[in-house]
């Protein structure tokens, strides 16, 4: 079934783009969100006669994006996660930690437009995201990653267990004066 986006969808395409879909998908999310209108000789009009607009919307968009492009290609980013001795990060730097970082630097970025190489960053060291912009515009973000050591305390003796046995064991001079008790305490057996 062929349709006409309404809104930009990143799977899909752009407002005002001709897209071929399965007919279920159409009516079943397409035209209830208002994201796209069927492929009628009345919304080719209605798409015609906006097409101007459309593509001052776009020139606009490339525009924005260029910009945060320079942008983020001079942005360093620094972040402080903890990690062992050897530099190895406890948890990972995912990119919704980059997304979360960007945002306290003043870019609203999806977290899904952002890619790290593997699934995630697993240790100290600098390293390199990319922020996929408007159409095929992407930019560079470098990334540093400083570890945080974590002090440990040497492990605790573990308190000795509540119980019977462990009482009786645990006061073992109490134990063996119990033993010789009984024996001191018997009259000593007289000579005759």
């Amino acid at each position: 079934m062929k349709v006409i986006l309404n809104k930009d969808l990143a799977t899909l395409g752009e407002e005002g783009d001709v897209k071929e879909v399965a007919k279920g998908y159409a009516r079943n999310y397409l035209f209830p969100r208002g994201i796209a209108l069927p492929y009628t000789p009345k919304t080719i009009k209605i798409i015609e006669a906006k097409r101007a607009e459309i593509e001052a919307r776009k020139e606009q968009k490339r525009l924005d994006a260029r910009s945060i492009k320079e942008k983020l290609d001079t942005l360093e980013l620094s972040i402080t996660m903890p990690a062992g001795a050897n530099g190895k990060l406890y948890g990972a730097v995912t990119n919704q930690t980059l997304a979360d970082e960007l945002a306290k630097n003043g870019f609203q970025i999806e977290r899904k437009r952002i890619e790290i190489t593997g699934s995630g960053i697993k240790n100290t060291g600098k390293y390199k995201a990319v922020v996929k912009l408007y159409e095929n515009q992407s930019a560079e973000v470098s990334v540093t990653i400083i570890g945080q050591e974590i002090k440990t305390e040497a492990p605790a003796k573990p308190a000795p267990r509540k119980g019977r046995r462990n009482e009786r064991f645990d006061n073992k001079e109490e134990v063996k004066e119990e033993t010789q008790a009984p024996a001191s305490d018997q009259p000593a057996e007289q000579e005759a």
